[in-house]
């Protein structure tokens, strides 16, 4: 997610101190750390990447309740810009920050961005600038090792490239072996990727793969295993491409395919590069702003449902065999939600059998309508990766 206008000097260097040794506590196989994330159980985090911080008040209201990454920061100043907007920042673990350990403003701390990728380097004796290996892995490890032995109240952010979902990117240079994922995943607490099928994948049918963003999810949780939280950053401007950009249907389905499959917070990516490079292109474009803050405040009304630990009896059946049928199913203050999605581009119709027989009805969320369930059976069509939000009383 590199700010490509300068990437050297998104995130500086760490800058190590004092050593302070310490253990964080777990809860339900995840560290718990005293200044960190809320443990509201109803909250779910929604950043924003890298903007700055005189924008906080416009995307708080859009939603958004996490900064991820400043443009050469933390300063004083920005510090001070998210603190009066209420708003909560993963940063560089720099000397200002590190003079603000006892400031809620700073949630988390952040690793170098996409250190799987191959990383731009400049020849000393021409100045020019090429692309060699990755970060080694071990190097990676280290740097989270010091940032916690700095601060170990916080969690620390490692986002990670395309690769993770997209096993066609050519992007991680000569060095790089898939295995080194099972290092680099010991280098965070809060583990995140990238893959915008819309804007970025370079297939003729991009649009058929927005099911690279689930298997993305999947695979981080997979080499993290349950002691890491899963998050991921999400597609909803042209980015590199002035014919391509995601529509809000596009958008909404990438967010609830994330949730369904486990991942517990999404980091939007805003900035613009063509037509014309646009840092905050979210903010400039009316009908996805709307979308985006539509869909913000959906996930947010039901986040105790989606981070509640008491799992539903539901199952799913697709009418077609090349349209898998994924959900999240839970209970939540009485009810029994079902959050459904099309995993591929084309129709299909879900079959759903609750393990309770009782209920006689279901609400779709956000649809205005109610389906009629049958000894605990009811189906629903589905639209090409379509997205169907079930609450079941």
């Amino acid at each position: 997610m590199k700010r490509k206008a300068n990437p050297i000097l998104v995130f500086p260097s760490l800058i190590l101190l004092a050593v302070v040794s310490t253990t964080s506590a777990q809860t339900n196989g995840a560290p718990l750390f005293s200044r960190g994330l809320s443990n509201d159980p109803s909250y779910f985090p929604i950043a924003i990447w890298l903007q700055d911080p005189s924008q906080a008040m416009r995307y708080k209201a859009a939603g958004i309740n996490i900064y991820v990454g400043l443009w050469r920061g933390p300063t004083e100043q920005q510090l001070a810009q998210l603190k009066s907007a209420g708003m909560r920042l993963f940063c560089s673990q720099n000397r200002v920050a590190l003079t603000h350990l006892d400031d809620p403003t700073i949630a988390g701390w952040m690793q170098e961005d996409e250190p799987d990728n191959a990383q731009e380097v400049r020849d000393p004796v021409t100045g020019q600038r090429h692309y060699g290996p990755p970060v080694k892995p071990s190097k990676v490890v280290e740097i989270y090792q010091k940032i916690h032995e700095l601060d170990p109240t916080r969690p620390v952010m490692l986002n990670l490239g395309q690769w993770v979902a997209n096993r066609d990117w050519n992007g991680r240079g000569s060095e790089g072996k898939p295995s080194d994922y099972l290092t680099y995943v010991q280098g965070g607490d809060i583990l995140s990727f990238d893959v915008y099928p819309i804007a970025s994948y370079e297939k003729p049918n991009y649009q058929d793969y927005l099911w690279l963003v689930a298997k993305g999810v999947d695979q981080l949780r997979e080499w993290g295993g349950p002691d890491k939280i899963v998050w991921n950053a999400l597609e909803c401007t042209h980015i590199g491409d002035a014919d391509r950009q995601a529509n809000p249907s596009q958008v909404r389905t990438e967010v609830w395919m994330s949730i369904i499959h486990g991942s517990r917070g999404i980091i939007w990516f805003v900035h613009q590069f063509k037509p014309k490079f646009d840092e905050h292109a979210l903010l400039d474009d009316p009908k996805m702003l709307a979308a985006v803050s539509a869909i913000n405040a959906q996930v947010h009304q039901l986040g105790l449902a989606i981070n509640s630990k008491e799992p539903a009896d539901v199952k799913v059946d697709s009418s077609s065999t090349e349209v898998p049928i994924d959900i999240l199913a839970r209970k939540s203050k009485g009810a029994t939600y079902v959050f459904a999605v099309a995993m591929r581009n084309a129709p299909s119709a879900g079959t759903l059998t609750l393990g309770d027989k009782s209920a006689h009805q279901a609400e779709v969320l956000g649809e205005n309508r109610r389906v009629e369930i049958k000894d605990g059976r009811f189906t629903d069509s589905f639209a090409p990766f379509a997205v169907h939000l079930y609450k079941i009383d």
